[in-house]
């Protein structure tokens, strides 16, 4: 499928499910870190915040998709260094990172099986790339029917360049809105993102992994910059490193095979029914849930 070659004619909620879960999971616990995880506690908390986002939201926007975070992601195969600073911090920290991900890898599973949401999960894939996808493909200018991204993560934010993309933190219960999106992504680019492990652009690749600090950028320097065109000026001394930064920043820039088995996924779901959740309710003895069922 060529990008953006999809009826805009779909509203939805996408939920970016690591982001989300993970966010609300890190309040619950508070200062508890060394509480043990337990997994009927994770399933509790996330299917009643899917429940919750669907009461809230689904009679303006419509159905659930939800976007997850798959292994092996496409930007550490051209960035080696892509997150490569959050294992360290989960080395670092007291909670059991490799519990977490399996409940959680195990709840996904069960949402792909038994709720009637499509849920997309693609090998090297992101859910920035699935979203990012989903809003290229049905994204509008001008009217459309509206889309909502339910994530705190403000990288989401140069999506909001299409007129019909709405943004909500659920965590801290609150839209993300930016009065000029593009400039937005043009300073993200120089900037980069410490989280992810992308350096600005006057930094070396491995700075966040050996420790060393990033060289100054300052809001003149970027101003500088962006009114230079940086992007355009192959033989500036910065542009190696604002090309790496552009290639795993910019949505757009997710490859294509990716963005060809969202749509695959995306389609090949249309028409999930409810015939199962019942049983699961029942099985994983989910009464308080039970009884709001209809709200899934």
């Amino acid at each position: 499928m060529k990008k953006g070659t999809a009826k805009a004619d779909y509203k939805m909620i996408i939920v970016d499910l690591s982001q989300v879960m993970l966010s609300n999971l890190m309040m619950q616990l508070g200062n508890h870190t060394n509480a043990e995880i337990e997994e009927n506690m994770v399933r509790h908390m996330v299917l009643n915040s899917l429940r919750s986002y669907k009461v809230k939201f689904g009679s303006e926007y419509g159905e659930m998709v939800i976007a997850c975070d798959n292994t092996n992601y496409w930007r550490k195969k051209v960035f080696p260094y892509y997150k490569a600073n959050r294992k360290k911090n989960q080395e670092k920290s007291e909670l059991d990172w490799k519990q977490i991900f399996e409940c959680l890898n195990k709840i996904r599973a069960e949402l792909k099986e038994f709720f009637p949401y499509r849920v997309i999960d693609i090998e090297s894939a992101e859910a920035d790339d699935i979203i990012g996808t989903l809003v290229e493909e049905f994204g509008t200018s001008v009217g459309g029917e509206p889309i909502l991204i339910l994530s705190g993560d403000k990288d989401f934010i140069q999506l909001h360049t299409y007129g019909n993309v709405r943004q909500y933190d659920p965590t801290r219960k609150k839209w993300i809105t930016h009065n000029d999106p593009t400039r937005y992504l043009e300073e993200h680019i120089l900037k980069g993102d410490s989280g992810d492990g992308i350096p600005n652009v006057l930094s070396s690749d491995n700075c966040f992994v050996v420790g060393e600090r990033q060289k100054p950028l300052t809001q003149k320097k970027i101003d500088a910059l962006i009114e230079l065109g940086i992007a355009g000026k192959f033989d500036h001394p910065n542009n190696r490193n604002y090309m790496r930064n552009f290639n795993l920043i910019d949505l757009r820039n997710t490859p294509d095979d990716i963005h060809n088995k969202v749509m695959d996924s995306y389609n090949a779901q249309e028409g999930k029914d409810r015939s199962k959740l019942m049983n699961y309710f029942i099985s994983n003895r989910l009464k308080n849930l039970t009884e709001h069922i209809s709200e899934f």
